[in-house]
């Protein structure tokens, strides 16, 4: 199975590349499940319903969030009736949403997806390794999903790391979101887990992690804010990362970024193009 996973979109410049490239993605590399991360679209804070199914329709089959989830503040009433959107798992109980759910991919697969959230310099939720473990012993790889897709958003590397290898054999992809800044790791994990710390941004990379330059500088330099965080409205670039499976176990059998446009150097999975038209 050929999985896409698109990192975190901020704000207007974000949505107009993800809108405008993800169709062609689909139809040319025959992408058979696509996930993003859409917790800053809006503006940079949250996520509206008209984004998530403008989202949908481009061919986004889940929206994954994080921290900024319920910014829109219409998304606690919305989350329950949009299939396609996730807050994080380990939200405590009786929070609106879901954290993990079961998908179709175009191929006819099952996929699970889960969005977790992490605690190292980020608000307490309840713990993301239990929710993570009992949503996965509820929902088997080779049981009831052909594949697994895990989106971490966290703070610290070394708690995407861990949880990586906490997941590894037992997800078919862990990928970590929040940082909006891309890591060169990723990697297959010893038992077959497709890894990478973070996915980057869908969004303009001439800005302080997608937000225009001027207020987060003087913030640094002043400790005090002079007006409220925008998104920068350049060209933006598409990052993410691209996984194919093997169809028998749902491990994967190779694992690449995906940099499409603005500033940062463009890159197209191998494995990707050997299949292309």
């Amino acid at each position: 199975m050929r999985l896409l996973f698109i990192g975190d979109i901020v704000g207007r410049s974000g949505r107009a590349i993800v809108e405008e490239k993800l169709p062609g993605l689909i139809e040319q590399y025959g992408l058979d499940f696509v996930v993003i991360n859409g917790e800053n679209a809006a503006g940079g804070f949250g996520i509206t319903e008209t984004i998530v199914q403008n989202l949908v329709d481009a061919g986004a089959d889940v929206i994954t969030t994080g921290n900024h989830v319920w910014d829109q503040r219409d998304a606690m009433v919305y989350c329950e009736r949009q299939p396609a959107f996730l807050r994080p798992i380990n939200f405590p109980k009786g929070v609106p949403g879901k954290g993990a759910n079961l998908y179709h991919a175009r191929n006819g697969a099952s996929v699970l997806v889960m969005n977790a959230m992490g605690r190292v310099y980020m608000d307490a939720l309840d713990c993301p390794f239990h929710a993570v473990d009992k949503a996965l012993a509820d929902c088997p790889m080779g049981e009831f999903a052909d594949a697994i897709i895990l989106d971490f958003h966290a703070e610290a590397t070394s708690e995407k790391q861990a949880m990586g290898y906490f997941c590894d054999g037992r997800v078919s992809m862990v990928v970590g979101t929040h940082t909006h800044t891309p890591t060169s790791d990723h990697r297959i994990l010893p038992t077959g887990t497709a890894y990478l710390t973070d996915a980057g941004m869908c969004g303009d990379y001439d800005s302080v992690l997608g937000m225009d330059k001027e207020e987060p500088i003087q913030r640094f330099l002043r400790k005090v804010s002079s007006s409220r965080y925008t998104p920068a409205l350049g060209a933006a670039t598409l990052c993410g990362f691209a996984v194919d499976t093997d169809d028998r176990t749902g491990l994967a059998l190779a694992a690449e970024p995906v940099r499409i446009g603005g500033q940062l150097s463009r890159h197209i999975p191998s494995f990707w193009e050997k299949s292309g038209n």
